[in-house]
Protein backbone atom coordinates (compact mmCIF):
# COMPACT_ATOMS: atom_id res chain seq x y z
CA UNK A 1 0.00 0.00 0.00
CA UNK A 2 1.55 3.47 -0.91
CA UNK A 3 1.27 5.93 1.46
CA UNK A 4 0.54 9.50 0.83
CA UNK A 5 4.65 10.22 2.87
CA UNK A 6 5.77 7.52 0.03
CA UNK A 7 3.65 9.80 -2.89
CA UNK A 8 5.31 13.33 -1.80
CA UNK A 9 8.42 11.78 -1.77
CA UNK A 10 8.19 10.10 -4.90
CA UNK A 11 6.83 13.38 -6.17
CA UNK A 12 9.86 14.99 -4.79
CA UNK A 13 12.10 12.70 -6.55
CA UNK A 14 10.45 12.88 -9.91
CA UNK A 15 10.68 16.73 -10.44
CA UNK A 16 14.13 16.45 -9.08
CA UNK A 17 14.88 13.92 -11.88
CA UNK A 18 12.70 15.87 -14.73
CA UNK A 19 15.17 19.15 -13.89
CA UNK A 20 18.48 17.55 -14.31
CA UNK A 21 16.99 15.32 -17.31
CA UNK A 22 18.15 16.35 -21.11
CA UNK A 23 15.36 18.45 -22.76
CA UNK A 24 16.03 17.10 -25.85
CA UNK A 25 15.42 13.81 -24.64
CA UNK A 26 12.43 15.28 -22.49
CA UNK A 27 11.03 16.74 -25.47
CA UNK A 28 11.11 13.83 -27.42
CA UNK A 29 9.03 11.98 -25.02
CA UNK A 30 6.56 14.50 -25.31
CA UNK A 31 6.58 14.82 -28.93
CA UNK A 32 6.17 10.99 -29.09
CA UNK A 33 3.08 11.49 -26.50
CA UNK A 34 1.50 14.58 -28.80
CA UNK A 35 1.38 12.16 -31.77
CA UNK A 36 0.02 9.65 -29.90
CA UNK A 37 -2.88 11.76 -28.86
CA UNK A 38 -3.40 12.81 -32.21
CA UNK A 39 -3.24 9.43 -33.26
CA UNK A 40 -5.94 8.55 -31.08
CA UNK A 41 -8.21 11.51 -31.73
CA UNK A 42 -7.75 12.65 -35.33
CA UNK A 43 -7.59 9.27 -37.30
CA UNK A 44 -10.67 7.68 -35.93
CA UNK A 45 -12.20 12.08 -36.31
CA UNK A 46 -10.98 11.67 -39.76
CA UNK A 47 -12.57 8.21 -40.80
CA UNK A 48 -15.95 9.81 -39.10
CA UNK A 49 -15.80 13.16 -40.80
CA UNK A 50 -15.72 11.44 -43.67
CA UNK A 51 -19.33 10.15 -43.12
CA UNK A 52 -19.80 13.04 -41.41
CA UNK A 53 -19.15 15.43 -44.49
CA UNK A 54 -21.58 13.52 -46.56
CA UNK A 55 -24.36 14.27 -43.90
CA UNK A 56 -23.43 17.90 -43.63
CA UNK A 57 -23.83 18.11 -48.01
CA UNK A 58 -27.19 17.03 -47.94
CA UNK A 59 -28.21 19.08 -45.11
CA UNK A 60 -26.70 22.54 -46.44
CA UNK A 61 -27.37 21.45 -50.02
CA UNK A 62 -30.11 19.30 -50.07
CA UNK A 63 -33.12 18.82 -47.03
CA UNK A 64 -31.67 21.33 -44.55
CA UNK A 65 -32.64 21.32 -41.29
CA UNK A 66 -36.14 20.22 -41.61
CA UNK A 67 -38.11 18.68 -45.08
CA UNK A 68 -41.88 18.65 -46.17
CA UNK A 69 -41.93 16.61 -49.20
CA UNK A 70 -44.68 14.84 -51.20
CA UNK A 71 -46.96 11.89 -49.45
CA UNK A 72 -46.26 8.42 -51.09
CA UNK A 73 -49.59 8.21 -52.60
CA UNK A 74 -49.41 11.56 -53.79
CA UNK A 75 -47.27 13.45 -56.24
CA UNK A 76 -47.14 16.54 -54.54
CA UNK A 77 -48.06 18.70 -51.90
CA UNK A 78 -51.32 20.28 -51.57
CA UNK A 79 -51.81 24.00 -50.91
CA UNK A 80 -48.24 24.35 -51.20
CA UNK A 81 -48.54 28.52 -51.70
CA UNK A 82 -50.70 28.38 -48.19
CA UNK A 83 -48.09 25.93 -46.52
CA UNK A 84 -44.73 27.80 -47.61
CA UNK A 85 -46.40 30.84 -46.63
CA UNK A 86 -47.06 29.51 -43.08
CA UNK A 87 -43.55 28.25 -42.84
CA UNK A 88 -41.52 31.70 -43.82
CA UNK A 89 -43.98 33.55 -40.99
CA UNK A 90 -42.86 30.83 -38.08
CA UNK A 91 -40.00 31.90 -35.27
CA UNK A 92 -36.80 30.13 -35.57
CA UNK A 93 -36.95 30.30 -39.80
CA UNK A 94 -33.62 31.33 -41.61
CA UNK A 95 -34.14 30.09 -45.16
CA UNK A 96 -37.13 28.36 -47.62
CA UNK A 97 -36.66 27.07 -50.84
CA UNK A 98 -39.56 25.22 -52.88
CA UNK A 99 -38.62 22.94 -55.32
CA UNK A 100 -40.49 21.46 -58.43
CA UNK A 101 -38.93 17.53 -59.13
CA UNK A 102 -39.14 15.32 -61.67
CA UNK A 103 -37.77 12.35 -63.47
CA UNK A 104 -36.69 12.96 -67.02
CA UNK A 105 -34.15 12.52 -69.37
CA UNK A 106 -31.41 14.12 -70.98
CA UNK A 107 -29.86 13.63 -74.42
CA UNK A 108 -26.97 15.01 -76.14
CA UNK A 109 -25.22 15.03 -79.43
CA UNK A 110 -28.55 14.14 -81.28
CA UNK A 111 -28.16 16.38 -84.04
CA UNK A 112 -24.64 14.58 -84.77
CA UNK A 113 -25.57 11.32 -84.31
CA UNK A 114 -25.21 8.70 -86.48
CA UNK A 115 -28.82 7.32 -86.90
CA UNK A 116 -27.28 4.20 -86.19
CA UNK A 117 -25.72 4.64 -83.32
CA UNK A 118 -26.80 4.65 -79.51
CA UNK A 119 -28.29 7.78 -78.42
CA UNK A 120 -25.62 9.47 -75.68
CA UNK A 121 -29.12 9.63 -73.38
CA UNK A 122 -29.33 9.38 -69.76
CA UNK A 123 -32.11 9.40 -67.12
CA UNK A 124 -31.57 12.43 -64.78
CA UNK A 125 -33.99 13.94 -61.89
CA UNK A 126 -34.86 17.63 -62.57
CA UNK A 127 -35.34 20.44 -60.12
CA UNK A 128 -37.20 23.33 -60.85
CA UNK A 129 -35.71 26.36 -58.40
CA UNK A 130 -36.15 29.72 -57.92
CA UNK A 131 -32.78 31.13 -58.70
CA UNK A 132 -32.68 33.51 -56.16
CA UNK A 133 -34.45 31.24 -53.32
CA UNK A 134 -32.08 28.41 -54.12
CA UNK A 135 -28.95 30.07 -53.94
CA UNK A 136 -30.00 32.11 -50.55
CA UNK A 137 -30.16 28.59 -49.10
CA UNK A 138 -27.93 26.29 -50.48
CA UNK A 139 -25.30 28.80 -51.79
CA UNK A 140 -26.01 26.92 -54.78
CA UNK A 141 -24.08 29.59 -57.15
CA UNK A 142 -20.80 28.80 -55.70
CA UNK A 143 -20.41 25.02 -56.94
CA UNK A 144 -20.54 26.79 -60.37
CA UNK A 145 -17.24 25.30 -62.14
CA UNK A 146 -17.89 25.69 -65.50
CA UNK A 147 -20.28 28.16 -66.72
CA UNK A 148 -23.04 30.79 -64.81
CA UNK A 149 -25.44 30.44 -62.08
CA UNK A 150 -28.92 30.43 -63.63
CA UNK A 151 -30.63 34.36 -63.47
CA UNK A 152 -34.04 34.99 -63.22
CA UNK A 153 -35.46 35.46 -65.99
CA UNK A 154 -33.46 32.61 -67.55
CA UNK A 155 -35.33 29.93 -70.36
CA UNK A 156 -34.48 26.82 -71.66
CA UNK A 157 -31.11 26.88 -69.81
CA UNK A 158 -30.41 24.70 -67.33
CA UNK A 159 -27.10 23.57 -64.57
CA UNK A 160 -25.76 20.34 -64.81
CA UNK A 161 -24.21 17.83 -62.01
CA UNK A 162 -20.75 16.40 -62.60
CA UNK A 163 -22.15 13.01 -62.65
CA UNK A 164 -23.86 13.57 -65.65
CA UNK A 165 -20.94 14.69 -67.83
CA UNK A 166 -18.60 12.07 -68.82
CA UNK A 167 -15.12 13.97 -68.13
CA UNK A 168 -16.37 14.37 -64.57
CA UNK A 169 -18.23 11.08 -63.82
CA UNK A 170 -17.09 7.96 -62.61
CA UNK A 171 -18.38 6.23 -65.68
CA UNK A 172 -21.18 4.13 -67.04
CA UNK A 173 -23.20 2.19 -64.44
CA UNK A 174 -26.90 1.18 -64.78
CA UNK A 175 -29.20 4.73 -65.27
CA UNK A 176 -26.21 6.99 -66.28
CA UNK A 177 -24.42 7.46 -69.17
CA UNK A 178 -22.87 10.35 -69.04
CA UNK A 179 -23.23 13.29 -71.59
CA UNK A 180 -20.26 13.99 -73.74
CA UNK A 181 -19.03 16.69 -75.65
CA UNK A 182 -21.18 18.35 -73.23
CA UNK A 183 -19.68 22.38 -72.19
CA UNK A 184 -22.02 25.53 -71.13
CA UNK A 185 -23.61 26.61 -74.57
CA UNK A 186 -24.42 23.18 -75.62
CA UNK A 187 -27.78 21.81 -76.58
CA UNK A 188 -29.10 19.08 -75.26
CA UNK A 189 -32.77 17.63 -75.53
CA UNK A 190 -34.80 17.61 -72.31
CA UNK A 191 -37.54 15.30 -72.07
CA UNK A 192 -39.92 15.73 -68.68
CA UNK A 193 -43.58 13.52 -68.78
CA UNK A 194 -43.27 12.59 -72.90
CA UNK A 195 -42.91 16.34 -72.96
CA UNK A 196 -39.59 17.86 -75.23
CA UNK A 197 -37.95 20.48 -74.62
CA UNK A 198 -34.35 21.79 -75.88
CA UNK A 199 -32.47 23.63 -73.73
CA UNK A 200 -29.38 25.22 -73.20
CA UNK A 201 -26.81 24.28 -70.84
CA UNK A 202 -25.59 27.57 -68.60
CA UNK A 203 -23.59 25.98 -65.90
CA UNK A 204 -21.42 22.46 -64.51
CA UNK A 205 -21.04 22.32 -61.41
CA UNK A 206 -18.36 20.83 -59.21
CA UNK A 207 -19.33 18.73 -55.79
CA UNK A 208 -17.82 15.24 -54.79
CA UNK A 209 -19.89 12.37 -56.13
CA UNK A 210 -21.59 11.78 -53.00
CA UNK A 211 -23.55 15.08 -53.20
CA UNK A 212 -27.25 15.20 -53.63
CA UNK A 213 -26.01 17.83 -56.44
CA UNK A 214 -23.71 15.32 -58.49
CA UNK A 215 -26.47 14.08 -60.40
CA UNK A 216 -29.58 16.67 -60.69
CA UNK A 217 -30.12 19.29 -62.91
CA UNK A 218 -31.72 22.46 -62.27
CA UNK A 219 -34.03 24.65 -64.57
CA UNK A 220 -36.30 27.10 -63.31
CA UNK A 221 -39.39 26.10 -61.47
CA UNK A 222 -42.14 27.76 -64.00
CA UNK A 223 -40.23 25.53 -67.50
CA UNK A 224 -40.39 22.77 -65.30
CA UNK A 225 -43.62 23.31 -64.16
CA UNK A 226 -44.66 23.57 -67.29
CA UNK A 227 -43.09 20.56 -68.58
CA UNK A 228 -44.64 18.98 -65.99
CA UNK A 229 -47.92 19.59 -67.60
CA UNK A 230 -49.17 20.68 -63.90
CA UNK A 231 -51.07 23.77 -64.02
CA UNK A 232 -51.38 24.61 -60.26
CA UNK A 233 -48.66 25.90 -58.02
CA UNK A 234 -48.34 22.60 -56.34
CA UNK A 235 -44.54 21.92 -55.25
CA UNK A 236 -43.06 18.69 -54.34
CA UNK A 237 -40.58 19.62 -51.56
CA UNK A 238 -40.15 22.48 -49.22
CA UNK A 239 -36.65 22.69 -47.88
CA UNK A 240 -36.52 24.61 -44.41
CA UNK A 241 -33.05 26.03 -43.00
CA UNK A 242 -33.10 26.64 -39.51
CA UNK A 243 -31.63 29.38 -37.45
CA UNK A 244 -28.82 28.75 -34.75
CA UNK A 245 -30.42 27.00 -31.77
CA UNK A 246 -33.57 26.04 -33.32
CA UNK A 247 -34.57 22.25 -32.46
CA UNK A 248 -35.47 20.88 -35.67
CA UNK A 249 -37.89 17.83 -33.98
CA UNK A 250 -39.62 20.20 -32.35
CA UNK A 251 -39.94 22.32 -35.33
CA UNK A 252 -41.03 18.91 -37.18
CA UNK A 253 -43.79 18.35 -34.46
CA UNK A 254 -45.10 22.01 -35.09
CA UNK A 255 -45.80 21.60 -38.84
CA UNK A 256 -47.43 18.28 -37.64
CA UNK A 257 -49.40 20.05 -35.18
CA UNK A 258 -50.68 22.52 -37.53
CA UNK A 259 -52.48 20.17 -39.82
CA UNK A 260 -49.82 20.34 -42.44
CA UNK A 261 -49.00 16.30 -41.85
CA UNK A 262 -51.99 15.36 -43.16
CA UNK A 263 -51.37 16.32 -46.71
CA UNK A 264 -47.64 16.23 -46.89
CA UNK A 265 -44.34 13.92 -45.30
CA UNK A 266 -42.65 15.87 -42.51
CA UNK A 267 -39.16 14.72 -41.94
CA UNK A 268 -36.04 16.33 -39.88
CA UNK A 269 -32.63 15.86 -41.45
CA UNK A 270 -31.93 13.26 -39.46
CA UNK A 271 -35.25 11.28 -40.95
CA UNK A 272 -34.72 11.66 -44.30
CA UNK A 273 -30.80 10.95 -44.47
CA UNK A 274 -30.10 8.08 -46.90
CA UNK A 275 -30.41 4.38 -45.10
CA UNK A 276 -26.97 3.36 -43.71
CA UNK A 277 -25.32 6.14 -43.21
CA UNK A 278 -25.12 6.20 -39.55
CA UNK A 279 -23.88 2.71 -39.88
CA UNK A 280 -21.49 3.70 -41.86
CA UNK A 281 -20.16 6.24 -39.45
CA UNK A 282 -20.12 3.41 -37.06
CA UNK A 283 -18.14 1.17 -39.02
CA UNK A 284 -15.71 3.59 -39.46
CA UNK A 285 -15.59 4.74 -36.20
CA UNK A 286 -14.56 1.19 -34.78
CA UNK A 287 -11.90 1.23 -37.61
CA UNK A 288 -10.47 4.41 -36.57
CA UNK A 289 -10.26 2.85 -32.97
CA UNK A 290 -8.79 -0.19 -34.18
CA UNK A 291 -6.05 1.74 -35.90
CA UNK A 292 -5.70 4.17 -33.17
CA UNK A 293 -4.68 1.80 -30.77
CA UNK A 294 -1.77 0.62 -31.91
CA UNK A 295 -0.55 3.59 -31.52
CA UNK A 296 -1.17 3.72 -28.54
CA UNK A 297 0.84 0.29 -28.05
CA UNK A 298 3.77 1.82 -29.58
CA UNK A 299 3.39 4.75 -27.15
CA UNK A 300 3.19 2.58 -24.13
CA UNK A 301 6.42 0.41 -25.24
CA UNK A 302 8.44 3.51 -25.93
CA UNK A 303 7.50 4.84 -22.06
CA UNK A 304 8.24 1.55 -20.31
CA UNK A 305 11.91 1.34 -23.03
CA UNK A 306 12.52 4.69 -21.83
CA UNK A 307 11.98 4.23 -18.21
CA UNK A 308 13.61 0.92 -18.17
CA UNK A 309 16.56 2.51 -19.62
CA UNK A 310 16.19 5.75 -16.78
CA UNK A 311 15.94 3.14 -14.17
CA UNK A 312 18.61 0.53 -15.14
CA UNK A 313 21.30 3.47 -15.50
CA UNK A 314 20.40 4.94 -11.95
CA UNK A 315 20.32 1.45 -10.77
CA UNK A 316 23.30 2.24 -8.29
CA UNK A 317 21.45 5.72 -7.35
CA UNK A 318 17.98 3.78 -6.67
CA UNK A 319 20.09 1.11 -4.31
CA UNK A 320 21.87 3.99 -2.23
CA UNK A 321 17.98 5.52 -1.91
CA UNK A 322 16.90 2.15 -0.49
CA UNK A 323 19.56 2.11 1.70
CA UNK A 324 18.90 5.45 3.23
CA UNK A 325 15.14 4.69 3.65
CA UNK A 326 13.78 5.86 1.28
CA UNK A 327 10.94 3.28 0.21
CA UNK A 328 10.79 1.28 -2.93
CA UNK A 329 6.98 2.21 -3.29
CA UNK A 330 8.26 5.88 -3.11
CA UNK A 331 10.53 5.31 -5.94
CA UNK A 332 7.94 3.44 -7.67
CA UNK A 333 5.86 6.92 -7.68
CA UNK A 334 8.60 8.84 -8.47
CA UNK A 335 8.78 7.13 -12.38
CA UNK A 336 5.17 7.25 -12.14
CA UNK A 337 5.22 10.73 -11.63
CA UNK A 338 7.32 11.13 -14.35
CA UNK A 339 5.13 9.09 -17.08
CA UNK A 340 2.54 11.18 -15.95
CA UNK A 341 4.06 14.22 -17.01
CA UNK A 342 4.76 13.01 -20.36
CA UNK A 343 1.29 12.20 -20.80
CA UNK A 344 -0.04 15.07 -19.47
CA UNK A 345 2.19 17.27 -20.96
CA UNK A 346 2.17 15.95 -24.38
CA UNK A 347 -2.16 15.67 -24.12
CA UNK A 348 -2.13 18.87 -22.89
CA UNK A 349 -0.21 20.04 -26.33
CA UNK A 350 -2.16 18.19 -28.40
CA UNK A 351 -6.02 19.13 -27.20
CA UNK A 352 -4.33 23.02 -27.50
CA UNK A 353 -3.31 22.04 -31.18
CA UNK A 354 -6.73 19.77 -31.67
CA UNK A 355 -9.35 22.14 -30.42
CA UNK A 356 -7.53 26.08 -31.14
CA UNK A 357 -6.23 25.37 -34.66
CA UNK A 358 -6.69 21.85 -36.61
CA UNK A 359 -10.73 21.37 -35.51
CA UNK A 360 -11.73 24.86 -37.01
CA UNK A 361 -9.10 24.98 -39.52
CA UNK A 362 -10.41 21.67 -41.17
CA UNK A 363 -14.25 22.76 -40.54
CA UNK A 364 -13.43 25.95 -42.03
CA UNK A 365 -11.56 24.35 -45.01
CA UNK A 366 -13.10 21.07 -45.44
CA UNK A 367 -10.40 18.36 -46.92
CA UNK A 368 -11.97 17.25 -50.39
CA UNK A 369 -11.86 13.73 -51.09
CA UNK A 370 -13.24 12.39 -54.02
CA UNK A 371 -16.56 11.49 -51.79
CA UNK A 372 -16.93 14.07 -49.73
CA UNK A 373 -15.45 17.00 -47.93
CA UNK A 374 -14.45 15.32 -44.81
CA UNK A 375 -13.89 17.47 -41.60
CA UNK A 376 -12.66 16.28 -37.95
CA UNK A 377 -14.81 15.08 -35.45
CA UNK A 378 -13.49 15.24 -32.57
CA UNK A 379 -16.66 15.37 -29.67
CA UNK A 380 -15.19 16.19 -26.05
CA UNK A 381 -16.55 13.10 -24.39
CA UNK A 382 -14.59 10.80 -27.15
CA UNK A 383 -11.53 12.88 -26.64
CA UNK A 384 -11.48 13.11 -22.46
CA UNK A 385 -11.88 9.15 -22.58
CA UNK A 386 -8.91 8.78 -25.11
CA UNK A 387 -6.80 10.77 -22.73
CA UNK A 388 -7.71 8.62 -20.06
CA UNK A 389 -6.12 5.73 -22.13
CA UNK A 390 -3.45 7.24 -23.30
CA UNK A 391 -2.21 8.32 -19.19
CA UNK A 392 -3.45 4.48 -17.90
CA UNK A 393 -1.44 3.47 -20.45
CA UNK A 394 1.20 5.69 -19.97
CA UNK A 395 1.37 4.70 -15.65
CA UNK A 396 1.46 1.25 -16.34
CA UNK A 397 4.29 1.31 -19.10
CA UNK A 398 6.09 3.67 -16.64
CA UNK A 399 5.36 1.44 -13.06
CA UNK A 400 6.52 -2.11 -14.89
CA UNK A 401 10.08 -1.07 -15.02
CA UNK A 402 10.65 0.67 -12.02
CA UNK A 403 9.02 -2.25 -10.11
CA UNK A 404 11.23 -4.73 -11.81
CA UNK A 405 14.54 -2.53 -10.80
CA UNK A 406 13.32 -1.52 -7.29
CA UNK A 407 12.76 -5.20 -6.53
CA UNK A 408 16.10 -6.07 -6.77
CA UNK A 409 18.93 -6.81 -3.82
CA UNK A 410 19.50 -3.10 -2.30
CA UNK A 411 23.32 -4.29 -1.67
CA UNK A 412 23.63 -5.64 -5.05
CA UNK A 413 22.33 -3.00 -7.21
CA UNK A 414 25.26 -0.68 -5.44
CA UNK A 415 27.80 -2.79 -6.32
CA UNK A 416 26.19 -2.85 -9.33
CA UNK A 417 25.96 -6.97 -8.95
CA UNK A 418 23.34 -8.93 -10.75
Amino acid sequence: MVSPVDIRVGFFLAVRQLRRASFWTTGLIVFVMLLTFLNLVVVTGMLVGIVQGISDQYRTQDTGDVIVSALDEKDFIENSPQVIAFIKSLPGVAGVTARYVANGTLEANYLSRDVNAKPNKTGVVISGIDAVAENSFSDLSKYVHEGAYLSPGDYDEVLLGPQLIDRYSFGQFPGLTPLRNVYPGTKVRLVINGNTREVIVKGILSVPANSPLAMRAFMPSEEVRMLMGRTDYAVNEIAILLTRGTDPSAFRDVLKRSGIGANAKIRTFDDAMPNGIADVKNTFALIGDAISSVGLVVAAITIFIVIFINAVTRRKFIGILKGIGISGAAIESAYVFQSLFYAAIGAGVGLLFLYGFLVPYVGAHPIVLPISNAIIVAPWNGTLIRIVLLVAATIVAGYLPSRMIVRKNTLNSILGRN
